[in-house]
């Protein structure tokens, strides 16, 4: 089994671009900072670990996650390799994401409703916000 859950920091906002063709395909990059604590002397150290995601998955992140944010995600481990420009031989290991989802609000201004809600109990959105935006069906 393959199986990866984390949660961690951003390093920097995700690093997104489309391949080439007829049907361009969204690929984000991003990196987390993950903590972990060294037992022997209980100091916390973090590991940067390199993900990828794909498709609307990626158009989410574009949109969404920038440097800073507490997310969580799980996926699976890939390896690969490639020759660089120096012919030397480059070994890589990402994380590729399947789901990815806030930890925690950004700052205290997530904190204000967004608006009263209506005598039917649902919340109007605001002008801002379109659909397919949403991270949900």
């Amino acid at each position: 089994m393959n199986k990866v859950i984390l949660m961690g920091r951003l390093t920097r906002d995700p690093d997104v671009r489309y391949s080439q063709g007829e049907k361009a395909t969204a690929v984000a990059r991003y990196t987390l900072a993950v903590n972990r604590i060294r037992i022997a002397d209980r100091e916390q150290q973090a590991d940067f670990i390199s993900c990828v995601t794909f498709g609307r998955s990626a158009e989410f992140a574009e949109k969404y996650l920038r440097q800073g944010m507490k997310i969580a995600i799980s996926g699976r481990i890939q390896t690969g390799s490639y020759t660089n420009r120096e012919g030397q031989k480059v070994y890589t290991t990402d994380v590729v994401v399947e789901e990815q989802e806030f930890v925690e609000k950004k700052n205290a201004e997530m904190d204000k409703p967004v608006s009263n809600p209506d005598d039917d109990g649902f919340m109007n959105l605001p002008d801002n916000v379109d659909d397919d935006g949403l991270p949900f069906n």
